[in-house]
């Protein structure tokens, strides 16, 4: 078998199209930040909705529901789609279905608008236009010791579109009816269109290279015979699960302690202003000092948010501080855990592995914003669940400090024959 041709990194070189890192990492982050703006928006429509077409609350509700879902899902997919016919094709092809989603949301009533064009088509669009494809094309662009860094750069700017994009949905629902505001979002979401084609195409990859890479089979069974891999799959639930309960009940739990609707609308605020300076403090962290332990940090800092905001009289301040606090640690998670992944594995089969790993979030926001209202509606008070939030993150806290991430593969990726593989 004739030598490796792959950067000592992992790294998968790009043909010589494939822009700048700087240019990368604004077009990543101009992506992202759409893609995330809208999806953060959506609970705007259920009121406009209910009153109009007559849904529930809980029927909005499962929609939403189902498109977390369906993101965790449809990630690993994609992602093999991105590490194999590159990031622009999967960008363009999902922002497409992202927007006939929204589409179909006007006017396909409760089933077919909210459960399959809001539920899955809009999941689906989310996975392709997220993290995992962004952030796979963003780390194949800069070397290994500045890829945390760029990684947190860009999911800092996921939240900076929230704060126009919200706004701007709340007053075309105010003076043109929610309908337009859902076509006025499809035409953002299409937008990602054309930002896609200043990504890399298809990652170059020689004779050589191929001999020596592995399968993406082999890649997905290694990573889940990597000790290090399973532990930090396990803790990135609990971010989910944290992170989804606050994100759906946290406005009810406000109201049932009295405080007026304009502080849960501006704690919502703070958390998007506060995420994006997380992110960008967290990814300069990650390029100095050990992404597993500043993870395990992070998650044993929202446990510890959580318990004193339960265990505390809930007041004005301390909702905004609590805010702060967790919006501060809110996606810093995700350029430590891409940092980890390209690490372990090379970047390969970076968006495959992300997608499997990223499931695992996903499940953990299904089930913590679905046991959070079970919770609730069995006992009539929520502190059951931030009980259960604060086990689950002290549990995350200890896998993630006990993570194994030294043990790596030559070449970024398990070594297999080839012809054996075929």
């Amino acid at each position: 078998m004739r030598p490796s041709t792959v950067s000592p990194a992992g790294q998968v070189p790009f043909k010589r199209s494939t822009p700048s890192p700087l240019l990368l990492m604004i077009v990543g982050g101009a992506i992202l930040s759409i893609c995330m703006g809208l999806r953060q928006s959506l609970g705007l429509f259920l009121q406009p909705i209910r009153a109009d077409i007559g849904v529930s609350a809980s029927t909005f509700g499962f929609a939403l529901a189902l498109q977390n879902l369906v993101w965790g899902l449809a990630q690993p997919v994609i992602g093999m789609a991105g590490d194999r016919y590159g990031p622009r094709p999967v960008l363009v092809t999902c922002a497409i279905i992202y927007a006939f989603g929204l589409v179909l949301m006007t006017w396909g009533g409760p089933v077919v608008g909210l459960n399959v064009g809001a539920g899955v088509l809009v999941g689906i669009g989310i996975a392709g236009c997220g993290f995992g494809v962004v952030l796979g094309a963003v780390s194949r662009s800069v070397p290994a010791e500045k890829r945390v860094q760029a990684l947190g750069v860009v999911s800092a700017a996921g939240s900076v579109a929230t704060l126009v994009i919200a706004p701007l949905g709340q007053s075309l629902i105010d003076h043109a009816g929610w309908r337009m505001a859902v076509l006025a979002f499809a035409a953002l979401a299409l937008a990602i269109v054309p930002i896609s084609f200043f990504v890399g195409g298809k990652p170059a990859v020689d004779r050589a290279a191929v001999e020596v890479s592995s399968s993406t089979k082999a890649a997905v069974g290694a990573a889940m015979r990597h000790p290090g891999f399973i532990a930090m799959s396990l803790a990135f639930f609990a971010c989910g699960f944290q992170l989804q309960f606050i994100t759906v009940h946290l406005p009810t739990y406000l109201g049932i302690c009295g405080i007026s609707t304009e502080i849960g609308a501006l704690a919502l605020g703070v958390i998007g202003i506060a995420n994006a300076i997380g992110s960008y403090v967290t990814g300069r962290l990650g390029a100095r000092h050990n992404p597993k332990q500043l993870l395990a940090l992070i998650y044993l800092l929202r446990t510890l948010a959580i318990v004193v905001f339960a265990a505390c009289p809930v007041t004005a301040f301390s909702t905004l501080a609590f805010a702060a606090v967790m919006g501060f640690l809110w996606l810093g998670v995700v350029p430590l855990v891409s940092g980890l992944i390209s690490n372990m594995f090379g970047l390969q089969h970076f968006n495959t592995l992300f997608g499997i790993a990223f499931f695992t979030h996903q499940l953990g926001g299904f089930t913590g914003a679905w046991l959070g209202g079970l919770s609730y509606d069995l006992t009539a008070s929520y502190m059951l669940a931030w009980a259960s939030m604060a086990v689950v993150g002290l549990l995350a806290s200890l896998l993630q400090w006990s993570m194994n991430h030294h043990d790596r593969f030559p070449h970024g990726a398990p070594q297999f024959d080839a012809g054996r593989s075929r």
